[in-house]
């Protein structure tokens, strides 16, 4: 029975150690990587083979900066505190040069190919694939007279949309943030899956979504020189101005009627929605509200009216955006949805702003939806969680013909 006993109990502590030790390879992880790995806590072990290097240090671009240590066989490895639920990009720092993790796939994002870890969100499986029917994300390239280049964008068509062939869709234009480009609406924020579950559960109309590559530069226009002109400055703002205004024309010029002449659309302005994430919000913004005669749904994702929410000021309703806020009830006629989120832990500016901006619609007595997103930075979990939201709202004053 002694024996029996202590059986037992080796049986069951290394049962506990086997528990305690959660660690699993990250979704980002390219074929056959044991690193990164991620626990049931959200801890980030990474682990880089870097024989000959002094100091290696890992920098998590919204969270930790951590060194390194050295292991006898070469590899450096190290574990972060819990991060929270998400898409984290991260490099490494090999004596002084910036590299990516070899052991994940790459995202551009920073204005960089970036590597990557995903955290899981306890229970959450609404970004996840699933066993649901799914749409099809294609790639298309159109030829725009505005920018006088061939032009790429990612179009997600809905489940049985080559199958029910006589059957015509809403469009949601939805766009990048800056740094980032029209591919990372699906390979970071997975939007294909948000959409085919909200599908599958009946709390979404089935759409079409269409993601453009989100800089644009007039034909023959040369490239400004921005070279030690600070974020803000007049060089920088102007710059931005002029993009901005090049993308308005692409998207109402060509894109649009791109779309609508390629795929089987409801073309009216009552089918027609746009949102984006921190610079393609205040796209969306500006794109929108200069042309409501082409949407009806208008979504802005921790960038909701752009400079206006870093400029420090409120709204004024009969100024601003060529007055369409001053009169509150011709502007619900048009208007269907008015949607601004952001997450409870984004930078204070960028957070303080758009609860202004929120407080000011309330003034002015403009109907709108204000998310904010709990515990999530300007980040991709904060985005997928807008996205979640923002998609049931739209379309549902008529039923899809």
């Amino acid at each position: 029975m002694k024996h029996l006993g202590i059986a037992i109990m080796f049986i069951a502590s290394l049962c506990c150690a086997q528990t305690a030790d959660t660690f699993q390879p990250s979704a980002t992880n390219v074929w056959g990587a044991e690193y990164p790995r991620v626990d049931n806590e959200g801890r980030v072990q990474v682990r880089i083979k870097a024989p000959d290097a002094s100091k290696v240090k890992l920098n998590f671009w919204s969270g930790p900066k951590l060194d390194m240590v050295k292991q006898p066989d070469g590899l450096w490895t190290v574990t972060t505190p819990p991060l929270v639920p998400g898409l984290h990009y991260y490099t490494i720092n090999i004596d002084g040069a910036e590299v990516s993790d070899l052991n994940t796939h790459a995202f551009f994002g920073g204005t960089k190919e970036a590597s990557a870890v995903e955290v899981p969100e306890p229970g959450s499986t609404y970004y996840s694939i699933q066993d649901v029917p799914h749409g099809q994300v294609r790639e298309v390239w159109y030829n725009s007279k505005v920018t006088g280049t061939w032009r790429h964008a990612l179009v997600y068509l809905p489940p049985k949309y080559d199958t029910q062939n006589r059957v015509r869709y809403p469009v949601l234009y939805l766009q990048h943030g800056a740094g980032e480009d029209e591919t990372g609406w699906v390979r970071q924020g997975h939007a294909n899956f948000i959409l085919d579950n909200l599908i599958a559960s009946k709390t979404c109309k089935p759409m079409i979504i269409v993601m453009a590559y989100g800089y644009a530069r007039r034909a023959g226009q040369a490239a400004p020189d921005l070279t030690g002109k600070p974020f803000g400055s007049p060089e920088m703002l102007k710059a931005m101005q002029d993009m901005a205004a090049a993308f308005e024309d692409d998207v109402t010029q060509v894109l649009i009627p791109y779309i609508d002449a390629t795929f089987r659309t409801l073309s009216d302005r009552d089918h027609r929605a746009m949102a984006g994430l921190s610079m393609g919000g205040m796209q969306t913004f500006q794109i929108t509200l200069d042309h409501l005669d082409l949407f009806s749904y208008i979504g802005g994702f921790s960038g909701a009216g752009g400079m206006l929410v870093l400029g420090d000021r409120k709204l004024d309703p009969k100024t601003d955006y060529n007055g369409v806020f001053g009169d509150p009830a011709a502007f619900a006629k048009k208007v269907h949805l008015l949607w601004i989120g952001v997450g409870t832990q984004e930078p204070e500016r960028m957070r303080a702003g758009l609860q202004r901006l929120h407080t000011s619609l309330q003034e002015a007595d403009i109907q709108h939806v204000f998310y904010e997103s709990p515990g999530t930075d300007h980040e991709w979990q904060t985005w997928r969680r807008d996205l979640k939201d923002f998609a049931p709202r739209l379309f549902n004053i008529g039923e899809v013909k």
